[in-house]
């Protein structure tokens, strides 16, 4: 089997996976919580993207793809991952910002990671990839993607809740205590 097919199958394997992890558990999980925060455990996925910057070591061990294009991709991340931590710190504060900022955060994800994939067949980045890039591309990417849908499902859903008692310091669901 050639790389190419290998990471092609490995994707969508792990595609399915978060897919089925994100129906089964954090759906039920999320509706179980004020909305602000059922979309910050989503951001703080994101916040990690700026392991995109592994691209330029990547580049020097055999991952072939244009310092250019590298650094698109890296931008693209960074950014992403900047919005994410602006949109979890609005969130903490109930501000009416919160709601753009992370309509913001996922169109730029959105772009920035369908760019990130059609750089990636263009410039055959399977074939070289392996080590932290090989996962990066097979597993925390489909990742990405299903958090950045669960997100905009939330927004869509139930950004009328989102900044009314959003409290993120008890964000787990109560029971009762017995005396």
């Amino acid at each position: 089997m050639s790389p190419a097919s290998a990471s092609l199958i490995a994707t969508a394997i792990a595609f399915v996976l978060a897919a089925a992890f994100g129906v089964w558990y954090v759906v039920p999980w999320m509706r179980q919580r004020p909305a602000a925060v059922a979309i910050t455990a989503c951001l703080w996925v994101h916040v990690g993207r700026i392991v995109a910057l592994q691209i330029y070591s990547a580049r020097r061990f055999g991952f072939e793809i244009p310092l250019a294009t590298a650094q698109q991709i890296q931008w693209g991340d960074v950014l992403g991952a900047g919005l994410a931590l602006l949109g979890i710190w609005l969130l903490r504060r109930r501000s009416a910002a919160a709601i753009p900022v992370v309509w913001l955060f996922v169109i730029e994800t959105v772009v920035d990671l369908a760019y990130g994939a059609i750089l990636g067949i263009r410039h055959h980045a399977t074939d070289t990839a392996h080590d932290l890039t090989w996962v990066i591309l097979n597993f925390y990417v489909p990742v990405l993607w299903v958090s950045t849908v669960l997100v905009a499902w939330q927004l869509v859903t139930r950004s009328n809740q989102l900044l009314v008692g959003a409290d993120l310091e008890s964000a787990r669901p109560t029971t009762q205590q017995t005396p």
